[in-house]
C-alpha cells in the first residue's frame, strides 16, 4: 500500500467514524413539542475596522518585507487592513445565511477579493450541521476564530501559506461539523471538501478536489486543554497532494483577573503551487518532492482591569518557523512577534496594539522578500 493510500484510508476512517456516530442520534425534530414564536428572518449586522501604522526598521527593506538594493522601498505607511461588514440572516430555526465582505480590498484590484464568507448553514442539532458555499474549512486552530480576536498582529505565516495551498482561509465547497461526547471527553469534528483554488472563483481550475478532516479532543476541562488532529488529501491538476497537522491549545485561568492562553501548532503539506511553477522538463514527477513545513507557538497573558474605559491588557509573543521547500531548496524563515495590547471595550470591541515583527532567514536573497527585516507596528481596531 502506498503512503498516499494509507493517508486516504485514514481520512475515510475518520469520515466513517463521524457518520456512524451521527447515524445513531435520534431525529431531534420528532421530540419537539412546542411551536417557536420567533418571527423569521432575523437579521444581524456586524463589522470590524482595523488600521495600522508600519515603520520598517531595516535598511533597504520596505514595510512589506521586500528588499530594494536601489533604496527605493517605502519604509513607513498608514494602511486600512480591514473594513469588514457581515450580514447574518437566520431564516429558520435551523437555517442561516451569512455574507462577509472586506471593503478595504477595494483599494486593490477587487477581482477575486472583497467577498469573503458567502454560505448557507443548516443545523440538524449540535451533533451535525452542514455548510455550503464560500467559508473557512477547519484545518487548525486559527480557522476557528475571526481576525478581530486574534492574539497577535495577524494570522501566522503558516496559515497564509496553507491558504495558498487550498487547505485554509476562504474556500468554496461543503463541510459537515458537529460536537459529540466520547465518554467523558468532549469531541468536535469537521469534514470538508473544497475546490482548493481560493475564494471568489467562477470555476474550479481542474476536476480535482481537496478533502480534509479536523478532530478536536477536550483533554482537560480545568485547563481548557484541547488536542487537534488535521489530515487532508486531494488532487490538483491530476497530481496527488496531502496535508497533515497537529495542534494544542489551552486557557489557564489563574484567578478572576489573570489568565494565560497558549497555542502550539505544526503542519506539513505538498507545496503544489511551487511544484507547478517549476520547469516541467526538470522537476520530479512526484510533487511531494516540494514540501512545506511550519510550526508556531503563541502564549498570550491577559489581565482584566475593568477600570472605567480600560477593560484589560494583553502581552503576547509568537514564535514561528516556516520552510516552504525544505527538501529541495531549504531557506527557513523564523519570525518573532512580541505584542502589547490595551482593550477599551469588552470582547475586543476597541483595542490598540503595539509591537515588533522580527524576520530572520537562513540565507538572505537581495531584491526579494527573503531578507532579514524588523518592523514596528501600531494597530487600532473596533468591532461593532
Amino acid at each position: 500500500m502506498t503512503f498516499f493510500s494509507i493517508k486516504k484510508s485514514l481520512l475515510l476512517c475518520f469520515m466513517l467514524f463521524c457518520c456512524n456516530a451521527i447515524a445513531q442520534i435520534p431525529d431531534s425534530i420528532q421530540t419537539e413539542t412546542k411551536e417557536d414564536n420567533v418571527k423569521y428572518p432575523i437579521l444581524q449586522i456586524k463589522g470590524l475596522f482595523q488600521a495600522r501604522y508600519l515603520v520598517g526598521m531595516s535598511k533597504d527593506v520596505d514595510v512589506n518585507g521586500l528588499h530594494h538594493s536601489d533604496e527605493s522601498g517605502v519604509s513607513n505607511n498608514f494602511m486600512v487592513k480591514y473594513m469588514r461588514v457581515q450580514v447574518r440572516a437566520q431564516i429558520s430555526k435551523r437555517t442561516e445565511v451569512v455574507a462577509l465582505a472586506n471593503l478595504a480590498d477595494f483599494k486593490n484590484d477587487p477581482k477575486g477579493r472583497v467577498l469573503e464568507n458567502a454560505y448557507l448553514k443548516y443545523t440538524f442539532n449540535p451533533k451535525l450541521a452542514f455548510t455550503v458555499g464560500q467559508f473557512r474549512p477547519w484545518f487548525g486552530i486559527e480557522e476557528t476564530y475571526p481576525i478581530d480576536i486574534i492574539k497577535s498582529l495577524d494570522w501566522s505565516n503558516q496559515y497564509t501559506e496553507f491558504g495558498k495551498l487550498g487547505w485554509t482561509s476562504f474556500q468554496i465547497g461543503l463541510s459537515a461539523t458537529g460536537q459529540l461526547q466520547l465518554g467523558q471527553i468532549p469531541f468536535q469534528y469537521a469534514v470538508s471538501v473544497v475546490n482548493g483554488n481560493g475564494k471568489n472563483q467562477v470555476n474550479d481550475n481542474d476536476n480535482g478536489k481537496q478533502y480534509s478532516t479536523r478532530l478536536v479532543f477536550g483533554l482537560a476541562k480545568k485547563y481548557n486543554l484541547n488536542l487537534g488532529l488535521n489530515g487532508g488529501i486531494g488532487e490538483v491538476l491530476s497530481k496527488k497532494v496531502y496535508a497533515v497537522g497537529i495542534d494544542l491549545s489551552s486557557l489557564v485561568q489563574f484567578d478572576t483577573k489573570w489568565s494565560l492562553d497558549m497555542q502550539l501548532e505544526a503542519k506539513q503539506a505538498t507545496n503544489h503551487p511551487l511544484y507547478f511553477a517549476a520547469d516541467p522538463e526538470t522537476r520530479p514527477s512526484n510533487p511531494d518532492a516540494y514540501l512545506i513545513r511550519g510550526a508556531y507557538f503563541l502564549p498570550n497573558l491577559r489581565y482584566e482591569i475593568n477600570h472605567r474605559n480600560l477593560s484589560a491588557f494583553e502581552l503576547s509573543c509568537r514564535y514561528e518557523y516556516l520552510d516552504t521547500n525544505f527538501r529541495l531548496n531549504s531557506n527557513p524563515r523564523q519570525t518573532i512577534t512580541p505584542m502589547f495590547g490595551l482593550e477599551f471595550l469588552k470582547n475586543y470591541g476597541a483595542r490598540i496594539q503595539l509591537g515588533m515583527q522580527f524576520d530572520r532567514y537562513k540565507y538572505q536573497i537581495e531584491n526579494t522578500s527573503q531578507y532579514n527585516n524588523n518592523l514596528f507596528i501600531i494597530q487600532v481596531q473596533s468591532r461593532f
